[in-house]
C-alpha cells in the first residue's frame, strides 16, 4: 500500500512538474514587424524587348518563354516586383548569417535579379549552366571582384562595407544582370509579384525606411525630377506597422 501510495505521489508530482515547465519564464518578443506594398502610379514605361540567346543556344533551350530584363515589372493592378526596401541606420549588434545569400545562373539569367545581403556573409554565386559565365560586380564602397566561373562551379564572394544598390553582371553574356543591395544588419527585403514586402523582429522606435526600385531609382537626375524615396515609421512591439509606398511617373526637368 505504501508502494502505491508513493507511485501515485511521484506520478502526480511528474505530470505538474510537466505541466508547469517554463511556467513564467516565456518572454514574447519585444519586437515588431514592418509590411506594406509598393506600387506605381502613371503612365508605364515602354515595354522592355525580350532577350535574344542566339548566340548562346544552350541557353535559350532552357527556358520555355520570353525572357526579358525585368528592370520594371509591374502587375496588372500596378504593384511592382523586386523593390528594395530596408531601414537606414539602425543598430544590430547579433552576428552574421552562417547561411550563405545564394545568386545562381540558369539560361544565362541571374536568380534573384535583386536581393539584399549583410555585409561579411558569404555570397554562394552557383553556375547552373553548362556553359561559362563572368561574375563582374561593380560597387562603389567595396571592393570589386571580377572571376570567371566554369559550368557547374561555385564560388564564394562577400562585401566587407554597408553600400545602396549596385549591379553584378557577366561580361560574355551581356544582358545578364542582378542588383544587390548590402547592410550591416537584416532589416531588408525584396517586394514579391504582388508588391508586398514584410521585414521582421524590428526593435521598437522610429526609423527612415527606403524604397529603392531598379529603373525608377537609378535615373539621371540632371533629366529627372528625382522623388523622395524615403519615409519615416515608427516600430511598435509586438505589433504590425503598415507602410505602402507609390512610384510616381517621372517628370522632366522643364
Amino acid at each position: 500500500m505504501f508502494k502505491l501510495i508513493l507511485s501515485i505521489i511521484i506520478i502526480s508530482q511528474g505530470i505538474l512538474f510537466a505541466h508547469c515547465d517554463g511556467c513564467g519564464t516565456h518572454e514574447h518578443s519585444k519586437n515588431g514587424v514592418l509590411s506594406g506594398n509598393v506600387n506605381y502610379l502613371g503612365k508605364l514605361p515602354k515595354a522592355e524587348s525580350n532577350i535574344r540567346m542566339d548566340s548562346e543556344p544552350t541557353c535559350g533551350a532552357v527556358h520555355d518563354h520570353d525572357i526579358y530584363p525585368g528592370a520594371f515589372i509591374a502587375d496588372e493592378n500596378m504593384n511592382l516586383k523586386n523593390v528594395l526596401v530596408w531601414i537606414k541606420n539602425i543598430e544590430y549588434d547579433a552576428s552574421v548569417p552562417e547561411k550563405p545569400a545564394i545568386l545562381d545562373q540558369k539560361g544565362c539569367v541571374y536568380f534573384p535579379h535583386v536581393f539584399g545581403i549583410m555585409k561579411n556573409q558569404k555570397l554562394l554565386v552557383k553556375n547552373s549552366d553548362v556553359i561559362a559565365h563572368n561574375i563582374h560586380s561593380f560597387p562603389e564602397v567595396n571592393t570589386s571582384f571580377n572571376s570567371g566561373q566554369p559550368g557547374g562551379i561555385d564560388l564564394v564572394k562577400s562585401f566587407s562595407e554597408s553600400e545602396e544598390p549596385f549591379y553584378i553582371k557577366c561580361d560574355v553574356h551581356p544582358w545578364m544582370k542582378s542588383w544587390v543591395l548590402v547592410q550591416n544588419h537584416p532589416y531588408f527585403s525584396v517586394t514579391d509579384e504582388n508588391g508586398n514586402f514584410k521585414i521582421e523582429d524590428i526593435p521598437p522606435g522610429s526609423y527612415e525606411v527606403v524604397f529603392w526600385q531598379e529603373k525608377l531609382s537609378t535615373l539621371n537626375s540632371n533629366k529627372f525630377i528625382v522623388q523622395p524615396n524615403v519615409i519615416e515609421v515608427t516600430i511598435t512591439a509586438n505589433e504590425i506597422t503598415e507602410q505602402n509606398f507609390t512610384f510616381k511617373q517621372p517628370k522632366r526637368v522643364e
